[in-house]
């Protein structure tokens, strides 16, 4: 028996919230089927803050993030999005999403290779470990990560 349950997309973007690449990554998604998006931000921790007391850092540029992004996303998607601040780091971000919230699949959204901090620390993959799949969208387009399915034979 089928369900009739949507399936819960967690949208994580930091800078590119806001992007036509993720806004398009969100419209082919909302396209597919039925589906409800959380975008998650995680917390921008800078200078001193990212060594001594991340914890501490303000919460005011991510929600900044997400009062520009969500109306875009939201108009992408055609229904209203749920928007999140989580953890300045973001796999433990994503991970405490997951967990509380629950995710049926992951729309990541990058700046491009060269200046990613998520793509140089190979967040894409790490993630593989929670068993969802993982769409990585960067700022010049959308790329499938993980997992990778081959074409039927």
């Amino acid at each position: 028996m089928e369900s009739s349950a949507p399936a819960r997309v967690l949208v994580v973007a930091n800078r590119t919230a806001a992007t036509p690449a993720l806004q398009e990554a969100v419209r082919e998604r909302a396209a597919a089927g039925n589906v409800v998006f959380t975008l998650l931000v995680p917390n921008s921790a800078h200078g001193l803050h990212r060594v001594v007391d991340p914890e501490d850092a303000s919460r005011a540029e991510a929600g900044a993030m997400l009062e520009l992004a969500l109306p875009l996303l939201e108009e992408a998607a055609g229904s209203e999005i749920e928007g999140i601040i989580g953890d300045h780091n973001p796999f433990d971000a994503i991970q405490d999403a997951v967990n509380v919230r629950g995710a049926d699949e992951i729309i990541l959204s990058t700046l491009p290779t060269r200046v990613s901090r998520w793509l140089k620390s190979d967040l894409p993959s790490k993630l593989s470990g929670l068993g969802l799949p993982v769409t990585t969208v960067t700022a010049q387009g959308t790329a499938r990560a993980i997992p990778r399915r081959e074409p039927a034979t």
